[in-house]
């Protein structure tokens, strides 16, 4: 059976799950007080018949020693899902071989009635890894169907009554292990979504507001300087209310993307970048169309461009920039001062964004300076992009 990334294997057609301890629950299970009182109702109705026959006509020396053996048997029963934990794993393989070997005392004792045995070969099943309760409950039983042959006891019917029952038992606890990892499994994806739609949010959050902001303090800036010049009230104004409006467009942005209902377009990521480089007096060399560029990958290299440009506002220092595309690819390249320290958050949620439609990013420092960051997908990878549709990476930054 061929297996598959992040399977639960959960039945016997793996040989880890033969040799693993039953899984913990993952909720609150019965109660100790609720236990004895279904344990006792188990318990009873084959353990009267049994002390009223050893008491019947007085009570020997034998009878005591069976009737001890039966109730520190009885008591096992009940008080074994108290050793049920992991971290009394040696406690619990003892307790278990002591519980069969009691259970085998009382059939031996009782005229080898098997069905004594039932409430041991029951408790090893739910207690010990699958194999071991196979080699100990399968073991149990060719004992007393060896002494039955040994004593000439040609009535297997009962014995092969209680084979039955113990393999009913040994299916019945596997069924609790499979439905034990599959909780564990549902609540660790609970925990992965959660995870994940933070990191969403983190990586969008930090996609927008970062260019938003540079965007508009790189324009207050400006304002700000033509204000302090006296030279051009008028341009002042006009920058501050692309900066109102800017604030504006950021506001929508958070609420779109919180409701996960935003989307990035490239054409306007390039009339931003213009507007954002040309209130930092970068000059920008930025193509006057995106029709080139392949549909599928408008809206990821919309993220790149953002990302990208925001970078040179931010950091590079740089006097002209140059963005060019391609069908499957988009180079944008400044000639600040470039940079050799590691990918900040925004470059590594860029190539988290390109590795969801199989393709690179790269970002270096050309021969003659600056920075260029490249983004690629290769031809197979586009094909499969326009097969199916665009699903979010669930990393990203914070």
């Amino acid at each position: 059976m061929n297996d598959y990334p992040g399977r639960v294997r959960t039945g016997l057609d793996n040989r880890e799950n033969w040799w693993s301890d039953m899984p913990p629950r993952t909720g609150r299970g019965p109660r100790p007080a609720k236990w004895a009182v279904l344990g006792t109702a188990f318990v009873l109705p084959s353990f009267i018949p049994t002390v009223v026959e050893l008491t019947t006509d007085g009570v020997t020396a034998e009878e005591l020693v069976i009737a001890g053996f039966l109730i520190a048997y009885g008591a096992c029963y009940l008080l074994f899902p108290l050793v049920l934990r992991p971290s009394r794993r040696k406690r619990t393989y003892l307790f278990s071989v002591v519980m069969l070997l009691l259970g085998l005392v009382l059939v031996f004792l009782h005229d080898n009635n098997p069905y004594i045995l039932i409430y041991a070969t029951a408790v090893l099943a739910f207690t010990l890894p699958p194999a071991w309760a196979v080699i100990l409950d399968g073991g149990a039983l060719l004992l007393v169907a060896g002494v039955h042959l040994v004593v000439g006891t040609d009535d297997f019917g009962d014995l092969i009554a209680v084979a039955s029952i113990t393999a009913a038992m040994f299916f019945m606890a596997n069924l609790v292990r499979a439905v034990r990892k599959l909780e564990a499994a549902n609540q660790e994806i609970a925990t992965l979504a959660v995870a994940g739609e933070r990191e969403r949010l983190a990586r969008d959050l930090h996609d927008i507001l970062g260019h938003s902001l540079t965007t508009i303090t790189v324009k207050a800036g400006l304002a700000r300087r033509i204000l302090e010049s006296g030279k051009d009230d008028s341009r002042a104004l006009q920058e501050i209310s692309e900066v109102e409006s800017l604030t504006r467009s950021a506001l929508t942005d958070i609420r779109a993307t919180v409701s996960e209902y935003r989307e990035v377009s490239l054409s306007a990521e390039v009339a931003g970048a213009r507007a954002a480089l040309r209130a930092a007096e970068i000059d920008a060399d930025l193509p006057h169309a995106v029709d080139n560029v392949d549909p599928v990958l408008q809206r990821t290299f919309g993220y790149v461009l953002r990302e990208a440009v925001t970078n040179v506002l931010r950091h590079s220092g740089a006097k002209r920039v140059k963005v060019r595309f391609g069908a499957a690819w988009l180079e944008v390249e400044d000639d600040g001062e470039g940079s050799e320290e590691k990918p900040g958050n925004g470059l590594r949620g860029l190539a988290e964004r390109l590795a969801a439609v199989g393709g690179t990013l790269t970002a270096t420092t050309p021969p003659g300076g600056g920075w260029l960051v490249r983004a690629e997908v290769p031809e197979s990878a586009l094909r499969s992009v326009a097969r199916a549709p665009l699903s979010e990476p669930a990393g990203g930054c914070a």
